[in-house]
């Protein structure tokens, strides 16, 4: 904000100062223009364009200018010139019209650049010579300067920022052919800026989408402190937080003017989020190299997973003499292609023919590495230019990225005009009269319209904010042959990300994708613990006990009758078991039942045998065989008690489950209290009592048994007998060892009315066995025991 309103203060200052006749500024700008850098480039035309390049870099404290800049500057403006040549060669473009230019030098600093445009705004202001005379009293003449109606460039986003401040409120036009800044989308403020290159907020989403194919949600980003850099970042920042996925570990600013140990700090700044390996950058070519250096010096080579954006592209002066730390940097640039017909051009400049350029020869020293004359530039040179040297064969040359980009801005400015002098003049050849004060704001909505295909043959279009659609190719610095290092196209990036990455390359030729995560993945069966405020961050929590992974981010608990599977994503049914027959806890009760079933079955068959003797008919043995079938039937339940539980199992275990004992007791009390019926008349009188007939006995044991069955009956109506599967019998606090019991679905208070009935005959028998634990004494009556031997049978 602070900066926005530093420009808007700018920006009103010059129109005041402007718009109130500043002769001083303008005088002013003229000496300054004479005594440091008074060079500039004028072509002839019918009409102008202006023109801005960094022909010099940014100079010292106190001087504007640095050195020349061969490509960024004199290739971009040899390209201006060289299409300006083409256009006036051209029959069908702008016929009867010609192109004229005024370059200026912005030596890439900003503010030295507004003082520079200045120069493209004094025909449009109106002097006052009304108290100006010269000496001898005439009024004085001043030259008419040249009226430019659009302006290209600038290169640096800082650059055109400032200038398009200026030309906006003269309504001139202005095409960039470098400048990527996000700022200069706003079509309100920025609303007579157009560019032919895309903006960072293309760019920026490219990058965003190669650090997610890369699987990296864990990175840091390094910015040149400017409108170029900082803009980068922050629409990179933007994006990824609107998208999400991509967290920023930190966000590193490069000062311009950098202290020394400056770029060893921000190396070690980036070590403290070692995880962050991937480092985007939007960064000048100087400052690039210079944080290579950095990382090279401080023993981090093969660390860090450079991203570049277009500054780096895929340039060589940022990564000479240090291959190795770039090794594996990915880096972007606007789809281009190299314009044969330049080469051509630029190969045959020398300085017999091109002394239109009054920054060639400057240029001719810096390349051949010579010196022209005692006022040559470079006096420290021992080898004196002959003038005979020769582009491309005594020098090196490769052309500059942005040239083409340089051609179309002036193409598209040229096509513009073309349209407008078709609809305004109607055929007429040369400017008409409608023309000859040509209206900026009309010129811009036929800028806007343009659509041709530029020196590359790619599309010039523009939206309605002036810019130009996003088209990149993606490079990656790659070390082939143990030595050889060059750029390799590895993608491109049209509205959404084309990469291969099986042609990717990372340290000495390694193929594995390195990693730039925050957290590892977690393993399966467990869930993230995100960290607060950082999404990309987490701890790995197991999911404990009966719980699986339901998601990333939750574990939930499996329904009863099932446990967590292996990998604890997923629940699966607990095993069923039941008692097997081969179990020990199943053998020994067979074993004893076994040993029971056949020592009641000789019993029985005794009896049988010798059932007319007296000792078998002493014993009762009526009541003697209904004890020995409950006693059988107390055995055999055990059989029931440990098959496989189903209906019919179910419904034999109710019944059978208390009638042994039923029928065990039932005799027994029978018994028991027929003995003491017996004892307790005869000290009554001689009679015997009623009831005490074998017959007798047996319906009233039948009779104790069936109040155990009609219990049972009444139990199958209320509760019909089923199976179940008990779940929390072996719920160990281990899933892995959790069961389920099949089971008689029988309640633990159904049990115990069942077995109820037994106990209440078992404490009446035993109530009935104390009674007559004695035989009465002798008296004058007679003896009961002469009672039981009358009766057959009667005691057992």
């Amino acid at each position: 904000m602070a900066r926005d309103s530093k420009r808007r203060s700018v920006s009103c200052q010059c129109f005041f100062l402007l718009t109130a006749n500043c002769c001083w500024l303008l005088t002013s700008m003229q000496r300054t223009e004479a005594q440091e850098h008074a060079h500039s480039i004028r072509l002839e035309g019918d009409i102008i364009l202006g023109g801005l390049f960094p022909v010099h870099a940014r100079g010292d404290r106190g001087v504007p200018c640095g050195e020349l800049k061969k490509e960024k500057g004199i290739h971009r403006l040899e390209a201006m010139l060289f299409a300006i040549d083409q256009i006036n060669k051209d029959p069908e473009l702008l016929p009867n019209v010609t192109l004229g230019a005024r370059i200026l030098d912005t030596c890439s600093r900003d503010t030295y650049a507004l003082e520079q445009s200045l120069t493209f705004v004094q025909a449009l202001i109106e002097k006052d010579a009304s108290d100006v005379r010269c000496a001898n009293g005439d009024p004085p003449i001043f030259a008419k300067p040249d009226k430019i109606v659009g302006v290209i460039g600038a290169a640096a986003s800082s650059v055109s920022i400032m200038v398009a401040n200026i030309l906006r409120l003269f309504k001139i036009p202005q095409i960039s052919y470098a400048s990527t800044a996000p700022e200069l989308s706003d079509n309100t403020r920025y609303d007579f800026f157009s560019r032919v290159v895309p903006p960072d907020s293309y760019q920026a989403q490219a990058m965003l989408d190669i650090v997610t194919a890369m699987g990296w949600n864990y990175v840091s980003t390094l910015a040149s402190e400017g409108n170029y850099g900082e803009s980068g970042v922050e629409a990179f920042v933007q994006i990824s937080r609107e998208t999400g996925g991509v967290c920023i570990a930190q966000s590193l600013k490069i000062p311009r003017e950098p202290k020394p140990g400056e770029f060893d700090k921000i190396i070690l700044r980036l070590l403290e989020t070692s995880n962050a390996r991937a480092v985007i950058m939007f960064a000048n070519e100087d400052d690039i190299r210079r944080i290579l250096d950095a990382a090279k010096r401080n023993n981090q080579t093969g660390h860090f997973l450079w991203v570049g954006s277009d500054s780096w592209g895929s340039k060589i002066s940022p990564v000479v003499q240090q291959e190795r730390v770039a090794e594996g940097a990915v880096t972007i640039l606007p789809k281009r292609a190299s314009v044969d017909a330049f080469d051509r051009y630029f190969r045959s400049r020398s300085l017999s023919n091109n002394r239109r350029n009054v920054w060639f020869a400057e240029f001719w020293e810096e390349n051949f590495v010579c010196k022209l004359g005692s006022h040559g530039k470079r006096p420290g040179s021992p080898k004196k230019c002959t003038g005979l040297e020769k582009v491309g064969r005594d020098s090196s040359y490769e052309q500059e990225g942005k040239v083409q980009f340089v051609m179309d801005a002036v193409y598209a400015m040229a096509h513009a005009l073309h349209r407008m002098h078709r609809d305004l003049c109607s055929g007429v050849p040369g400017l008409c009269p409608r023309m000859s004060n040509i209206d900026g704001k009309e010129l811009l909505s036929y800028i806007r319209a343009v659509n041709f295909n530029g020196s590359a043959g790619t599309p010039v279009i523009f939206n309605e904010n002036g810019d130009a659609p996003g088209r990149y190719d993606i490079f990656q610095y790659q070390i082939s042959n143990g030595s050889m290092a060059e750029y390799k196209v590895i993608g491109h990036w049209t509205d959404q990300l084309h990469l291969n990455v099986d042609a990717m390359r990372w340290g000495s030729g390694d193929q594995v994708l390195p990693a730039s995560v925050c957290s590892l993945p977690c393993r399966p069966g467990e869930r993230k613990k995100v960290v607060k405020g950082v999404p990309c961050c987490w701890h790995c929590e197991r999911c404990e006990g009966y719980h699986f992974q339901a998601s990333e981010f939750s574990c939930d608990l499996c329904p009863y009758e099932q446990r967590p599977d292996q990998n604890r994503t997923g629940c699966q049914a607990i095993p069923i078991i039941k008692l097997e027959w081969h179990s020990p806890w199943a053998i020994v009760p067979v074993f004893i039942s076994m040993l029971g079933i056949v020592a009641t079955t000789f019993v029985i068959v005794t009896f049988v045998r010798y059932n007319d003797t007296p000792i078998v008919r002493a014993s009762g043995r009526e009541m003697s065989y209904v004890l020995l079938t409950g006693i059988f039937l107390c055995y055999a339940i055990t059989f029931l008690m440990i098959a496989a539980p189903d209906v019919g199992i179910c419904s034999l275990r109710r019944i059978f489950l208390g009638l042994g004992m039923c029928f065990s007791y039932a005799a027994l009390l029978t018994k028991t209290n027929r003995i003491h019926r017996i004892f307790e008349q005869g000290k009554k009188s001689v009679t015997a009592p009623r009831f005490i007939s074998p017959a007798s006995q047996l319906a009233i044991t039948f009779s104790l048994i069936s109040v155990q069955l009609l219990g049972v009956f009444v139990w199958f109506a209320v509760d019909p007998p089923h199976t179940v599967i008990d779940f929390g019998e072996q719920r160990t606090q281990d899933p892995e060892n959790a069961r389920g019991v099949l089971k008689c679905d029988i309640s633990d208070l159904s049990l115990i009315c069942s077995l109820g009935y037994s106990i209440l005959l078992m404490v009446t028998c035993t109530v009935y066995a104390i009674k007559t634990r004695e035989f009465p004494k002798p008296s004058t009556r007679p003896n009961p025991l002469d009672l039981l031997c009358t009766q057959p049978a009667s005691f057992g």
